[in-house]
């Protein structure tokens, strides 16, 4: 169901969400065509010009063919292949993740942090910190945006040339960190326009959101970063099973 015609989204983009995620869905298959423009504007109680528009965008994108006097297809085997990774292994996992793909530096610098990274770090007033931002791609697909700060003092320990060539836990541990644990919350957002361009998706896309505090031995939170993932190349899984506690069924991480 659409939203109204008040609603600050336009109509033609929300049926091109609505039509792309079916498609990544797989409830259209690149042998069957898909409905015709009139079937949509039936569906949708839209426009033609409206479904036109949606259309336009989800060709442009590559999701879709027009074939002359066939119909409408999906592009077959257009989508990459997602990267995967178990959340019971978190810290492992970003080691592995960081061997896996390749990255691009986009911004690295020094500034003073903000209120809420100052709050994240535990850092006191007027604290300097490294950031930088980069892009991960996965089989030469961009797969997330992160933005990462560290205490000057540990920031100052490698060069970008480094972060160029390095995942950061790597870096961290090379400068006698004792990466320990970390604490992290997961969400969504959309993305701006700086982020859509840089991983290759409309402005406003829902990404996966996450808030990461990478935390050594002594409990010192070392590391804050927030990534911007793209669902469609990224997924998290863990294995749950059911056990007793207090008189009560529930689902609980397997160990």
């Amino acid at each position: 169901m659409l939203q109204s015609s008040d609603s600050p989204v336009p109509l033609y983009y929300q049926v091109y969400v609505t039509i792309r995620q079916r498609i990544l869905d797989g409830l259209y298959l690149p042998s069957e065509a898909m409905p015709t423009e009139q079937e949509l504007v039936d569906q949708f109680n839209v426009s033609r010009i409206t479904v036109r528009r949606a259309m336009d965008e989800l060709q442009a994108e590559g999701l879709i063919q027009r074939k002359r006097g066939r119909g409408t297809f999906v592009v077959p085997k257009k989508f990459a292949s997602r990267l995967h990774t178990n959340i019971s292994g978190l810290l492992e996992n970003l080691v592995i993740m960081g061997l896996k793909t390749k990255v691009d530096l986009i911004e690295f610098g020094y500034a003073p942090a903000t209120p809420d990274v100052r709050e994240q770090l535990e850092l006191p007033k007027n604290a300097i910190v490294q950031r930088s931002v980069r892009v991960r791609s996965y089989k030469n697909e961009p797969l997330s945006h992160l933005v990462a700060y560290l205490p000057e003092d540990i920031g100052r320990s490698f060069e970008e040339a480094d972060l160029k060539s390095q995942p950061l836990l790597g870096l961290l541990e090379r400068a006698g960190v004792k990466v320990d644990s970390a604490d992290q919350t997961i969400s969504a957002r959309v993305a701006d326009s700086d982020v859509a361009t840089l991983l290759h998706v409309p402005v406003g896309t829902a990404l996966i959101f996450i808030t990461r505090v990478v935390r050594d031995d002594q409990g010192r939170p070392v590391e804050l970063i927030r990534g911007l993932y793209r669902p469609d190349r990224y997924e998290y899984g863990m294995k749950v099973v059911r056990v007793t506690q207090n008189d009560a069924r529930v689902w609980c991480p397997s160990s």
